[in-house]
């Protein structure tokens, strides 16, 4: 039997880390390896106790260890990878992914990565963005956006899906479409990246598709949940200044460039306005997206698995701390 597992470097409430954890168990993970990126004593111990997740505090012992701690999440993200892969393997199989990201998986994992060559060192998952609820998204269902691979397609359907801001987008994503590696932990001197691993200086060596799987990103689950993140994803994120455009086109404009001519144009309604184009599931976003192929449905139920798989724990009586 195929075992797999995730790791994550997280900094998120106890509920979120755990809804993160009850599903991923769900689908079967024999292994949740959590890198917890700040001092938080009472969500350790609650996450410790179950007997499938690996908690680790990375604290100021740890690194020390490793010359420091990175200013960069970033960088932390795959040092703690690094230490994953490196610890003695529990899993066949480990998905580097985020607090904020769940498999999606079409048929059980361990029989789609059973599958797999074995000559396939890593195996890659791409993403769906979550789209905030709309009026008609039916009650305990998530809508998802999809995009195609070929780029002509992609930027074709984003400009009808979303036609004041597609141009500037890779297929209506404000996150990534890259996507996340699947690899075989345990292998020495395997470095891993956000989006990539590298071998003898080799990028990704054996990689194959894990096309029965996709990603669901929670990048902007809703109006709130944006708005909070969205200075640290400018300043240090996903938004910083530093990253080129999504669409390499020479005219579209970067996220950052984006978001500042956004602001600068309308201020804080403005931004209200693209997120309720891109990131809402309206009527018309919903229609677009099914012509195109490219609307996905899942009904998760994610608080009913948190409470499943963590029974018990009440968030409330036990905080982020």
């Amino acid at each position: 039997m195929i075992r797999w597992g995730t790791v994550s470097t997280v900094k998120a409430p106890l509920d979120a880390i755990q809804r993160f954890a009850a599903w991923h168990l769900e689908h079967g993970a024999h292994r949740i390896y959590l890198y917890l990126d700040d001092d938080v004593p009472r969500t350790q111990a609650a996450l410790a106790a179950h007997p499938k997740l690996r908690v680790l505090h990375t604290d100021a012992a740890y690194w020390a260890r490793r010359k420091g701690r990175p200013d960069m999440h970033q960088v932390r993200q795959t040092m703690n990878a690094r230490h994953a892969n490196n610890r003695k393997p529990e899993v066949d199989w480990l998905a580097h992914i985020d607090v904020d990201e769940f498999l999606l998986p079409a048929t059980p994992l361990a029989d789609q990565l059973a599958a797999l060559p074995e000559a396939a060192l890593c195996a890659r998952v791409r993403p769906v963005e979550a789209l905030a609820p709309g009026r008609d998204t039916p009650p305990g269902e998530t809508l998802f956006k999809a995009f195609h691979l070929d780029q002509a397609a992609r930027q074709a359907a984003a400009r009808a899906c979303f036609p004041t801001w597609g141009a500037h987008l890779s297929g209506g994503f404000l996150s990534h479409v890259a996507g996340k590696l699947f690899f075989r932990p345990g292998t020495k001197g395997l470095q891993v990246r956000i989006h990539n691993v590298i071998l003898d200086g080799q990028q990704n060596p054996g990689e194959v598709p894990l096309t029965g799987t996709e990603l669901g990103h929670f990048h902007a689950a809703d109006w709130a949940h944006f708005l909070q993140a969205y200075r640290f994803r400018l300043a240090r994120g996903s938004y910083r200044a530093e990253l080129k455009p999504q669409v390499r086109d020479g005219s579209a404009l970067s996220l950052h460039d984006l978001f500042g001519l956004i602001e600068a144009e309308g201020g804080e309604n403005a931004l209200r306005l693209f997120f309720d184009e891109v990131c809402t599931a309206s009527p018309f976003l919903v229609d677009r997206l099914a012509q195109n192929g490219l609307l996905r449905r899942h009904a998760m139920g994610l608080e009913a698995l948190r409470q499943k798989h963590f029974p018990g724990t009440d968030p409330a009586a036990n905080p982020a701390s």
